[in-house]
């Protein structure tokens, strides 16, 4: 089985956080992850990391944007 390899912008999730992120990079042996809504980045290593069905992408992206809409996010 071949390794799941993020590209740039993906929509992945951690899953050892238990979260879902876009990648903004890859930094040594990790992938740099930010909330799809915006936030603080965290690293995660590649072996915990696949690519979000497509309901998870939806549901952090509504996530996102109730919380915009809130104000608790810039």
């Amino acid at each position: 089985m071949t390794a799941f390899k993020p590209s740039l912008g993906d929509i992945v999730k951690d899953t050892k956080r238990d979260r879902i992120g876009r990648v903004m990079g890859h930094e040594g042996p990790y992938v740099q992850l930010r909330p799809p809504g915006g936030g603080r980045e965290w690293d995660a290593k590649p072996e915990h990391i696949r690519q979000a069905t497509p309901g998870e992408a939806l549901s952090a992206g509504v996530a996102a944007a109730n919380a915009r809409s809130r104000g608790d996010l810039s």
